[in-house]
């Protein structure tokens, strides 16, 4: 019966539990990272267009988002 134990409502709740943890603390590093930038990130990415600074921050989103997936597991 272990194909449906993630069923059972504890592991259910810890599991939604654990995705938000890891979306605040996510959030919160590409917050501060977004702050010790010199230029505002968003901007420069969606209204100039920098494609080379997107591909830097979606990289560093990548890196962040496993360093988060691994202290949570």
């Amino acid at each position: 019966m272990m194909g449906i134990e993630w069923l059972r409502p504890a592991a259910f709740v810890g599991s939604i539990l654990y995705a938000l943890i890891g979306v605040v603390i996510f959030w919160l590093c590409f917050a501060i990272i977004d702050k010790l930038t010199p230029h505002d990130l968003w901007l420069e990415i969606v209204e100039k267009q920098n494609k080379a600074l997107a591909l830097v921050v979606a990289a560093m989103c990548l890196g962040i988002s496993i360093i988060v997936a691994a202290a949570i597991h």
